[in-house]
């Protein structure tokens, strides 16, 4: 149990630094199209990891288990909103497609660093 809570602090952690070293970035290096793909894409997708966090932990609290259609209708309308949201974004030319798929890609990146992160313990731990 002890991994799965490491690994959901460094992921929570790192989602946040990834997103506003990409922002600061974008802000700095970028039009201002494409900066605001990048900000935009970071806050949904951060946004809906700590929700759905925040869900499944409330959900598999064993004082409180909620129902799995509790759960998959939160995931379903997360989803919806989040769908929506991009669909606005491109139609109405707010941001740059290419930044904003940059700025969804932040949760992946932080999941790929802990992943490698514990690997590489794993790994040198083995070899002691």
């Amino acid at each position: 149990m002890e991994i799965q809570k490491r690994l959901v602090k460094f992921v929570t952690h790192v989602n946040w630094i990834l997103f506003f070293v990409a922002s600061i970035l974008g802000l700095i290096f970028s039009p201002p199209a494409f900066a605001r793909g990048i900000i935009f894409g970071g806050l949904i997708v951060t946004i809906n990891f700590h929700l759905l966090s925040r869900t499944l932990k409330k959900a598999l609290t064993p004082t409180k288990l909620s129902s799995h259609n509790v759960i998959i209708a939160k995931y379903y309308i997360r989803f919806i909103a989040s769908g929506f949201i991009i669909f606005v974004l491109i139609a109405k030319n707010y941001v740059n497609p290419l930044a904003l798929i940059l700025g969804l890609s932040v949760v992946v990146a932080s999941i790929t660093l802990a992943t490698m992160r514990e690997l590489t313990k794993l790994i040198f731990k083995e070899a002691v």
